[in-house]
């Protein structure tokens, strides 16, 4: 018989508590919400509209990252010593795959190295329909607390 994996995330860490810590930041600006909290990873969606298309009327590519760093960034503090720790990223690169002009894309980070002083985070992000329209990887530098 398998053992269940341990979960990355403590249990204080809900829908509301991702959400509300994102309040009055430019991911509540662009309309970032989180959508769900699992036991591996984490999911968000993001309007394509006025606020998040280039001048072309295409999804913006840094509005693409803006959402992969988010979900990375907020798994990666959530699965910390949040007394002792903060996470801070490092390096991003993205994959833009393909072009949105209007509805909604939908982000999933998964962890890929959770280590002493470093965390890898993998993001998915997919339209409606579930096609790719990009993925990017993310890592983050963990530090002591108060010494960003």
């Amino acid at each position: 018989m398998t053992e269940e994996p341990k979960p990355l995330f403590p249990s204080e860490v809900t829908l509301d508590f991702v959400n509300n810590a994102c309040r009055n930041t430019m991911v509540q600006h662009i309309g970032i919400e989180f959508t769900e909290v699992g036991p591996d990873h984490m999911a968000a969606r993001m309007p394509v509209d006025h606020r998040t298309i280039q001048p072309l009327g295409l999804l913006h590519g840094g509005a693409s990252v803006a959402l992969a760093e988010t979900l990375g960034s907020m798994a990666g503090w959530c699965c910390i010593n949040r007394e002792t720790q903060d996470v801070v990223g490092m390096e991003i690169n993205a994959n833009h795959i393909r072009g949105m002009r209007s509805g909604y894309v939908y982000g999933t980070t998964t962890s890929v190295h959770l280590g002493r002083t470093t965390q890898v985070w993998e993001i998915k992000i997919r339209d409606e329909g579930g096609r790719m329209v990009c993925v990017s990887r993310l890592t983050l530098a963990m530090r002591k607390k108060g010494k960003l």
